[in-house]
């Protein structure tokens, strides 16, 4: 039997073939670019290096095989591009990864006061067909007042990948990404333009930049969701979903204010009958298996959550929050919610060690039970 070959999404994103077209496009508009030579340089190194080394690695051939001269190498190279990402989409567009080098060429040569202008109106071409939030944040940081005003620009733009710029290359927790030195309200002011978009790929940008925010200000995040649905200015549906996952930190960390938003009031009229974990010692490799009976005593709406406290290697408990059920409970209606969280041998996001470790239920923020088990390594 053969052995299936294990993904790699480096080699997906950035491969001969990926670099063939890319030649071949930058040809097209530049007759001397030495298509072959460049291929055949910038995949000898491929191997050797992993996704983002690529990127580098493939700008820094743009600066030896395209003229000298920035402007003109970053003319060439915009030309060189395809038509713009389909604008009758709405949603998951990102792009093809293999335009990432292009941004990338233009925060590293052009990041300048000389080529400010040009390099920022580049940059959105260029999202056009890739998005630049990580390439903008340089832009962001050294040259603030010019970038916003340019990302104020695009938040107005016809094509929502600009207008999706303006949401996501201004997030200060965007994961991989440079830190800003802006304050994390500023931003304000763009997804004010942002919130009552049409497009989802967009509005969850602004859901996902309003949930860093709330990591930092919750007071903020609830008083900014709340003006904004009272406006009126986006489709209650659509409302309904940037709230819902502008929240989802807060929500998970039991904030009263933001589940009373969504309809989760605190102490529900509910009783707990019980809580019942199969068994108190659980080995790594196995799952923790555990029942929630709820009965209603009037009609409830009820956010079930379930935290784990790990054990760390200091020998003290870290806490994670898990999502149980959302469910909309009749007076006197009785349920059994079944739960069972595997500890698995290979968790690429946790080191598990064994000891003493809690299991607490959840519901609209308020801890209804503790339970202690073991973890057996």
């Amino acid at each position: 039997m053969l052995k299936k070959e294990k993904f790699s999404l480096k080699d997906e994103l950035y491969n001969p073939k990926k670099v063939e077209m890319i030649a071949s496009e930058i040809k097209e508009v530049y007759p001397a670019f030495e298509a072959s030579q460049f291929t055949k340089e910038t995949v000898a190194k491929f191997p050797k290096l992993e996704l983002k080394e690529r990127i580098y690695h493939i700008r820094d051939m743009f600066k030896k095989y395209l003229p000298s001269d920035y402007q003109e190498a970053v003319n060439i190279l915009v030309q060189s591009l395809p038509q713009e990402l389909d604008p009758s989409k709405s949603d998951d567009d990102f792009g093809d990864f293999i335009y990432a080098p292009y941004s990338e060429y233009v925060t590293a040569y052009g990041c300048n006061e000389e080529h400010l202008n040009f390099s920022l109106q580049a940059l959105r071409e260029i999202t056009k067909r890739f998005s630049v939030e990580y390439a903008i944040r340089d832009f962001i940081n050294i040259y603030p007042t010019q970038t916003l005003a340019m990302l104020e620009a695009c938040a107005k733009s016809e094509n929502y990948h600009e207008r999706r710029l303006a949401s996501e290359g201004l997030r200060g927790k965007l994961p991989w990404a440079k830190k800003l030195n802006i304050a994390y309200d500023v931003p304000l002011r763009h997804l004010e333009l942002l919130y009552s978009d049409k497009t989802r790929y967009v509005t969850r940008s602004v859901a996902n930049h309003l949930n860093d925010i709330a990591k930092i200000d919750a007071p903020l995040v609830l008083e900014t969701l709340k003006r904004w649905k009272k406006s009126n200015k986006q489709e209650p549906k659509e409302m309904d979903f940037i709230i819902s996952h502008a929240l989802r930190t807060l929500v998970k960390q039991g904030n009263t204010d933001a589940l009373a938003m969504l309809g989760y009031v605190q102490n529900p009229p509910i009783e707990v009958k019980k809580v019942t974990l199969k068994r108190v010692s659980v080995q790594v490799g196995e799952a923790l298996e555990f029942e929630v009976e709820v009965v209603a005593l009037d009609d409830a709406m009820l956010m079930v959550d379930y935290i784990i406290h790990f054990q760390t290697k200091a020998g003290k408990l870290s806490p994670k929050v898990h999502k149980l059920k959302k469910i909309e409970l009749a007076k006197a209606k009785r349920i059994v919610l079944k739960k069972k969280h595997p500890f698995k041998t290979n968790m690429s996001t946790r080191t598990l060690y064994a000891g003493e470790h809690l299991l607490e239920v959840q519901i609209n923020g308020s801890i209804v039970h503790r339970e202690k088990f073991d973890l057996r390594v």
